[in-house]
């Protein structure tokens, strides 16, 4: 019987549509041989794109990935709306006569929501009302109201318009629905909208172009492996003495005079070996633990 590996890192897989993302991880659980895994953001099974996966001591990291803004490729198509915001849902709403508005009114119209916005997630989706998600109490028919909340919407683009169809690019906070805001877009230009496509393209510091599929992964899956402190790079680095880091291991606070007054960091021994990820109090001058990744002393 073949051992179970020891691998601890990140891997950036190119979601196929049709699997959910708790599919892919019971995918890398299998060849990376380990129970230990996670994902950060969820990707509905019909779209595809990038979703990084934490293996081994990388899993304690993934809230700082789940943090990161993503982009989306989006397709929108007028002239109907579904109860799950996207084309595998029920239709709701159909109009079969209408006007087209023209490409400058999409792009000022697209324009309108960057910045902070309030949307509501779709019924179809995957948050948890009173540690239920959403989607499990729309199935048993369970009402329930679905509370607004505030996103950012970074940047947005039009690419494509032909027919009722308008191909999109997104760059937005955690928590943004693509499929609300392609409702909401409909909505603002006062035509039935229906997200039809989703790719995502990048989360943090994860593209579409440096992710992987699962034939390869599952070919290369020692060269492709990531480090584990490639998910928190967006973070500012720090490298402590080895008694700094005897101290930051063992819970002490570090004393020490930063120029930087980033909240978070990312620590370092002075081999560059990646310890954990510490606090910093510019009241008092000091790092603190935040998440220790390497216990024993170097």
């Amino acid at each position: 019987m073949e051992q179970q590996m020891c691998s601890d890192g990140l891997v950036n897989v190119l979601k196929p549509p049709g699997m959910s993302s708790h599919d892919v991880v019971s995918f890398i659980r299998r060849v990376y041989q380990t129970k230990k895994v996670g994902h950060a953001g969820t990707l509905d099974p019909a779209a595809c794109g990038v979703l990084p996966i934490a293996i081994g001591k990388a899993t304690r990291l993934i809230e700082y990935m789940s943090e990161a803004d993503k982009s989306y490729r989006a397709e929108l198509t007028f002239g109907f709306e579904t109860d799950s915001g996207d084309d595998t849902g029920m239709i709701v709403k159909k109009v079969d006569k209408y006007i087209l508005p023209s490409f400058e009114v999409i792009s000022d119209t697209l324009n309108s929501f960057v910045g902070d916005i309030i949307q509501t997630p779709p019924m179809h989706s995957a948050i948890k009302i009173n540690g239920n998600k959403l989607c499990d109490l729309v199935r048993k028919g369970i009402k329930v109201e679905v509370p607004s909340r505030k996103v950012e919407i970074k940047k947005i683009l039009p690419i494509q318009y032909r027919n009722n169809k308008l191909l999109f690019d997104v760059s937005c906070s955690k928590g943004t629905y693509i499929r609300s805001l392609c409702m909401d877009i409909g909505h603002k230009l006062m035509i039935p909208a229906t997200m039809s496509f989703l790719t995502r393209t990048r989360v943090g510091d994860f593209s579409l172009n440096d992710s992987y599929t699962l034939k390869e992964i599952a070919e290369q899956k020692k060269s492709i492996l990531l480090d584990v402190d490639y998910s928190v790079k967006h973070l500012p680095s720090i490298n402590l003495s080895l008694k700094q880091i005897l101290d930051f291991q063992e819970g002490r606070s570090v004393k020490i005079d930063l120029i930087n007054k980033a909240q978070l960091f990312r620590v370092y021994n002075m081999d560059k070996s990646f310890i954990g990820i510490a606090r910093y109090d510019n009241l008092s001058g000091t790092l603190t633990a935040k998440k220790v990744l390497v216990r024993k002393s170097l």
